[in-house]
């Protein structure tokens, strides 16, 4: 969340001559509602679960493509062990709370179900430590605070082509 993972991945794709795809999107067009609809009508463990199914899915039809995923796909056990496939690279876009949140806005409930608290600096910082861990075990780990996504992506595509 606000870590410019729709951004980052739409430039990387176009400089990489690669499809881009947001999971977040496919959700959308799949289920007929948007996230915050469907975290609402359907809760957190259905949202998890097709999120899960359509991320393998779109890495399993979808060859040479950049997929950009909400920050708790990697919650899933089966969808960690596609990143670390070897015709996979998973990028991890970390950023700090203050920098997401600036992002994002002070009031990111309308879009973030996750961020709906009274807190969401601190809600932020819960999520992070309980993945953290599990994006670095699939996911090579690039910082995003202070720097603008089309030099995030260039730095990403670079590494890629050399």
């Amino acid at each position: 969340m606000g870590a410019g993972k729709s951004t980052v991945g739409r430039l990387l794709a176009r400089n990489l001559g690669r499809p881009f795809l947001d999971l977040d999107t496919a959700i959308e067009q799949h289920t007929g509602k948007c996230i915050p609809e469907l975290f609402e009508t359907a809760g957190e463990p259905s949202f998890r679960d097709i999120e899960q199914r359509l991320g393998i899915q779109l890495l399993d039809t979808t060859e040479g493509c950049v997929l950009a995923t909400g920050g708790g796909a990697v919650l899933s056990a089966d969808f960690r062990r596609r990143c670390l496939h070897p015709d996979v690279l998973s990028i991890y876009l970390a950023v700090s709370a203050d920098e997401a949140l600036r992002r994002i806005g002070w009031n990111p409930a309308a879009s973030r179900p996750l961020l709906a608290t009274e807190d969401p600096a601190a809600r932020w910082n819960l999520l992070l430590s309980e993945r953290e861990a599990l994006y670095r075990q699939c996911a090579r780990t690039v910082r995003t605070d202070g720097r603008e996504p089309k030099d995030i992506a260039a730095e990403i595509a670079r590494e890629l082509q050399s």
